[in-house]
């Protein structure tokens, strides 16, 4: 995968995540480009499209647009399911995820995207476990956390004395 856009259908961008390396400039060409590309098909039409000399694989879930850019060898139905099994993960870490939870958690799904895909290969296939690094994830900031209150009133007490 060469990348992953997420965006509304205003044409917000709400993630992105690039696994090639491109200068600023190119990039927001490009989601431009996309954006507008995507949000002008029908609703019926495929959602593969040929693109340059990539493939581009989209889905639509409630308002929000996940595309993926492969490369022409890769198969799309893959990244369909790939988008899909996205999708699954936030629901199940958000409890049915809507747009406002990626635009108020978006370090959470980016978070999430990163624990299964590195360098845009799927990194773990289990559902399961991809939820289990996030919940250890979380539960160590909520220790962190912890520790650092806990520290601050230990300062607090101590330089009063």
């Amino acid at each position: 995968m060469q990348f992953m856009l997420l965006f509304s259908r205003q044409g917000k961008l709400r993630l992105q995540k690039w696994y090639v390396p491109l200068s600023d400039k190119e990039k927001k060409k490009i989601t431009r480009e996309l954006v507008q590309t995507v949000l002008a098909r029908k609703p019926k039409m495929c959602s593969f499209l040929e693109w340059r000399d990539l493939k581009i694989v989209y889905k639509r879930y409630a308002s929000l647009y996940f595309c993926c850019a492969i490369e022409d060898q890769d198969n799309e139905l893959i990244t369909l399911e790939i988008i899909h099994r996205y999708v699954e993960l936030l629901d199940k870490y958000f409890g049915s995820v809507c747009e406002l939870d990626i635009i108020f958690n978006f370090e959470k799904a980016y978070f999430i995207l990163d624990e299964f895909l590195l360098g845009g290969e799927v990194q773990e296939t289990s559902k399961k476990n991809v939820l289990k690094a996030i919940e250890q994830a979380d539960l160590l900031q909520e220790c962190w956390g912890c520790m650092i209150h806990l520290s601050a009133i230990q300062h607090l007490c101590g330089s009063s004395n």
